[in-house]
C-alpha cells in the first residue's frame, strides 16, 4: 500500500507490557470515522505480523530489522529482579548483579533482554514463557529479571521486585514496514509524538478559516476614501462645492 491509499481502517499490534490505551484514546476523539483494531501479540511474533502484511503498525520491543522496517524509539524500561517476599534482596531499595550470584536466574525463552552474561547460576532449563518463570519463582525455584512493565503484569501477592543496577534495558518503539509508511501510519505517529490535530506535519489538519477579501474602492462607503460625488473627503467632510456669497 503506497502512502496516498488510504485504508477504512488501522490495525496496531502490541506486546505484553504496553499500555497504548492513551494513543487510542486519541486517536478514536481524532478520527472517530476509522476503526482502530487492537491485538496484543507475543513479543517476538510482532515483526513477523508487520512484515507479512497483518498490521499497519506495532508498538514492539527493539531490535527489529531496520533494512525493511522503520522505527520510532518511544522509551527504555527499568529492569527489575522478581523474588519472593522473604528474598534477602528485598532488604534493599536496589539490587546489583553481583546480589544474585547465588541465585539461580531464570532465562525464558521468550526474554526480551539481550545479555552478554546472564548474571547468577542457570537453571537446568529455559521456561517457554515468562509466564512459566514467574511460577517457578513463586515455587522458590529461583528468580527472573524482566523489563518493569512484565513486572507488573504478572504480579503476584507471594512476590515483589527490586530495580535491577547494571542489567540491559529494553527499548520499546512504534514500528511499522517501511515500504508501507501509509496516511494512517503517519496519522498514528503524529500521535505519538504528541503532534496537534493541527499540526502541518499531521494528516487529520484542519482547513484554516477562508479570509474576507478586502473590499474595492466600489464597495467602500461613500465619503469615505476616494471622493464621491457629492461630498468631500472623510478627514473633512464639509469640503465640497464652494458657497455662494449672498
Amino acid at each position: 500500500m503506497t502512502g496516498s491509499e488510504v485504508s477504512p481502517s488501522f490495525r496496531l499490534v502490541y506486546v505484553p507490557g504496553v499500555m497504548p490505551d492513551k494513543w487510542v484514546r486519541v486517536w478514536n476523539e481524532r478520527l472517530p470515522d476509522v476503526p482502530l483494531t487492537l491485538t496484543q501479540v507475543p513479543a517476538q511474533a510482532a515483526q513477523g505480523l508487520l512484515l507479512g502484511g497483518d498490521a499497519d503498525a506495532g508498538l514492539v520491543r527493539l531490535p527489529v530489522d531496520r533494512t525493511v522496517l522503520s522505527a520510532i524509539p518511544l522509551y527504555t524500561e527499568q529492569t527489575v529482579v522478581v523474588v519472593p517476599k522473604d528474598h534477602l534482596v528485598t532488604a534493599a531499595d536496589a539490587v546489583s548483579l553481583e546480589d544474585l550470584a547465588d541465585d539461580i536466574v531464570l532465562h525464558p525463552l521468550d526474554s526480551v533482554l539481550t545479555w552478554e552474561s546472564l548474571p547468577g547460576r542457570p537453571a537446568l532449563e529455559r521456561p517457554a514463557t515468562t509466564a512459566d518463570a514467574i511460577e517457578l519463582v513463586a515455587a522458590g525455584i529461583g528468580v527472573l529479571v524482566v523489563p518493569l512493565s512484565l513486572a507488573r503484569l504478572h504480579h503476584r501477592k507471594d512476590l515483589t521486585h527490586r530495580p535491577l543496577e547494571g542489567a540491559p534495558g529494553s527499548s520499546v518503539a512504534l514500528s511499522w514496514p517501511e515500504a508501507a509508511t501509509t496516511d494512517r501510519v503517519e496519522d498514528f505517529i503524529g500521535i505519538v509524538r504528541g503532534r496537534t490535530v493541527n499540526s502541518t506535519r499531521g494528516r487529520t489538519r484542519q482547513p484554516a478559516p477562508a479570509k474576507k477579501p478586502a473590499p474595492t474602492a466600489r464597495q467602500q462607503p461613500a465619503g469615505r476614501g476616494r471622493r464621491g460625488g457629492t461630498g468631500g473627503t472623510a478627514k473633512n467632510p464639509r469640503r465640497g462645492k464652494p458657497r455662494r456669497r449672498s
